[in-house]
């Protein structure tokens, strides 16, 4: 199946190669964030970690599924978010272990704290406008080259 000049699947290999991208970007930013939050201004060295966290979350469900729409991922992005803050209100030991190393506070969290049911919708919000952005000038150049 062709879209005019290219088959689908490089379209969509093409489109899963920037949300990569935008993933590695999103990660390093993160991860950037907890490490030199001292020099951070404080609003942004308490809040970027989070935002960044949920942006990685919606453009990996974009990654995953390149042919859904938009809507889509910014529903799934904040059950997924949402569901991991949630899940921090279980506390058993062998949850508690798991948070307890590197990769497991930075995926499951530590602690349940409502604020950063706002700093995920924020990230979330964030990430769809770039994308929609994204989108919007892809198509433009598409059309343009025509």
């Amino acid at each position: 199946m062709t879209n005019g000049h290219k088959p689908i699947n490089l379209q969509y290999r093409k489109i899963r190669v920037t949300y990569l991208i935008a993933i590695v970007i999103t990660i390093s930013l993160g991860l950037a964030s907890r490490n030199w939050s001292t020099l951070l201004p404080s609003f942004v060295a308490q809040n970027a970690g989070d935002i960044l966290w949920a942006m990685m979350v919606y453009f990996g469900f974009r990654l995953l599924l390149v042919g859904k729409s938009v809507l889509t991922a910014i529903w799934l992005s904040l059950l997924f978010s949402f569901g991991i803050e949630f899940s921090q209100l279980y506390q058993e030991d062998w949850i508690n272990q798991i948070r307890g190393t590197t990769l497991g506070a930075l995926i499951l969290g530590k602690g349940f704290l409502v604020e950063d049911l706002v700093r995920y919708t924020a990230g979330i919000i964030i990430a769809t406008v770039l994308d929609t952005a994204a989108i919007k000038l892809r198509l433009r150049s598409y059309m343009e080259n025509r």
